[in-house]
């Protein structure tokens, strides 16, 4: 997928403007938030999980040639093959030459965003070989030709009208005439479609959550079942997946488990949580005939080695984007390319680069609600902050907001001259707002004011002195 983070502004205008994307938007904001506070305090030692969950992260992050070579070492016990890749680019080049090897015409996959960074069902259809997307939501949004807005509901930006619309428009070649409105008939008539697909497929590709060092496993986790199917009936299997899902042991597996759906979908479980290994052995009665994983860098390594390591605990449950209040507004496809949200302002500038994901890291209030619902403790703030610092660095920002952050630098260092300054501008607008109370136009402010009124100061006195105030 092609990163157009570098147009977030403009495409975070278009969003906000779009009525069917806040109508979609808004039945989300409280959907996935009062779910997971439900779940949550059902554990009383959620709090425990957490901490042992982060801990055995941080091991592995410190030990990560170690597990993955472990882990490897079991895959070829279990009769499959691990292929490394340095980057999306050469992840999708190895799975194409197995489709290949293995004269595939048709592939199924389950959702997995790290085939979305290497843009693979793109680089599949270039040698002719036609991928579908047999989760419901990926597959909503491949008949619309979009990207995922979510990385756990994909489709989350589409109504219910918009879906039949598509529905009735792909499905009548395949005799569905009819266009149907309820939620129950339109998800049957996508399994009905996809049925055929399933059992015609020659690979079937899935992401996977975990990867289990001890064993060789990887588990799948979906509420569809699409992962089992994709993984079981076709000829060949491929695993594709970035190099921090590795775990030491089955035991670390079902701790992170505890965490995932909770903090997902506010489940407590997963409809479907699968352990699957290797390709089919003697006695067996269904599976693979070959079995492939594919590691990805891509730039994992780098993340490693920097301050923004703590980044690769992610399990990618997408609570941050869910708590967010610039996602909750605009949605993912602003953010330009594969992972929006806070999550994704994070991680997107060092996979396709900080130049070409500048604004990402600004897309933030800096509240804290991310950090605050994250399962594996990552302190997402201090990381954007961090992509800050770099853009001040590197003269990414515009003039006008380097003057200003200087400027304010500069009065922060002289708290008697940024008291003095703050007193000031406070008078002025309570004075000049005061009639009306607001102001629909202020200079330096048109960021703001292009779009809503400013409130003005109800009183001249500027928050110190209201806090010394009630503190006396």
């Amino acid at each position: 997928m092609e990163a157009q983070s570098s147009k977030f502004k403009s495409s975070s205008s278009v969003a906000l403007k779009d009525d069917q994307l806040q109508v979609a938007l808004g039945k989300v904001k409280t959907g996935f938030i009062d779910k997971r506070l439900k779940a949550i305090a059902l554990i009383p030692e959620w709090d425990q999980i957490k901490q042992d969950a982060k801990h055995t992260k941080d091991h592995v992050l410190r030990n990560l040639d170690h597990y993955l070579l472990a882990y490897e070492a079991s895959v070829q016990r279990n009769g499959g093959e691990v292929h490394w890749a340095e980057d999306a680019a050469g992840a999708s080049q190895i799975i194409v030459d197995i489709c290949k090897q293995a004269n595939a015409k048709t592939v199924t996959k389950g959702k997995s965003m790290v085939s979305e960074e290497a843009d693979l069902n793109n680089a599949l259809a270039e040698h002719g070989i036609e991928a579908i997307e047999t989760d419901l939501g990926e597959y909503i949004i491949q008949l619309a030709k979009e990207p995922p807005s979510h990385i756990i509901a994909p489709a989350v930006h589409k109504t219910k009208e918009q879906v039949a619309d598509l529905f009735h428009e792909h499905h009548q070649q395949y005799g569905f005439t009819e266009k149907l409105i309820d939620r129950t008939e339109l998800v049957a008539e996508a399994r009905q479609v996809l049925r055929d697909k399933f059992i015609a497929a020659d690979v079937g590709i899935t992401g996977a959550n975990f990867l289990i060092a001890e064993t060789g496993q990887h588990v799948l986790v979906t509420n569809e079942g699409n992962g089992d199917l994709t993984s079981v009936l076709p000829r060949v299997q491929i695993v594709i997946v970035g190099i921090e899902k590795v775990i030491p042991t089955l035991d670390d597996a079902s701790s992170m488990l505890r965490l995932l759906a909770r903090s997902a979908t506010g489940q407590h479980f997963s409809n479907y949580t699968s352990l699957m290994s290797g390709p089919k052995r003697a006695g067996d009665i269904d599976g693979p005939d070959q079995f492939h994983v594919v590691l990805v860098d891509s730039k994992r390594t780098t993340m490693l080695a920097g301050e923004l390591r703590e980044m690769l605990r992610c399990i990618r449950c997408g609570a941050c984007m869910n708590h967010c209040p610039v996602y909750g507004a605009i949605g993912g496809h602003a953010y330009g390319w594969v992972y929006p949200g806070p999550m994704g302002s994070v991680i997107t500038p060092v996979m396709v680069g900080i130049e070409e994901a500048a604004d990402l890291p600004h897309a933030c209030t800096l509240n804290g609600r991310c950090a605050e619902v994250c399962p594996m403790d990552i302190p997402l703030p201090k990381l954007l902050r961090k992509h800050r610092q770099t853009t001040f660095e590197q003269d990414l920002q515009t003039r006008q907001a380097r003057w200003g952050l200087g400027f304010w630098s500069y009065l922060a260092r002289r708290p008697a001259l940024y008291q003095f300054t703050t007193r000031l501008v406070v008078s002025g607008l309570a004075v000049f707002g005061g009639k009306r109370g607001y102001f629909s136009k202020l200079p330096l402010a048109g960021g703001w004011t292009s779009s809503r009124d400013l409130p003005a100061p109800q009183s001249s006195a500027t928050f110190m002195q209201q806090y010394r105030k009630k503190q006396s």
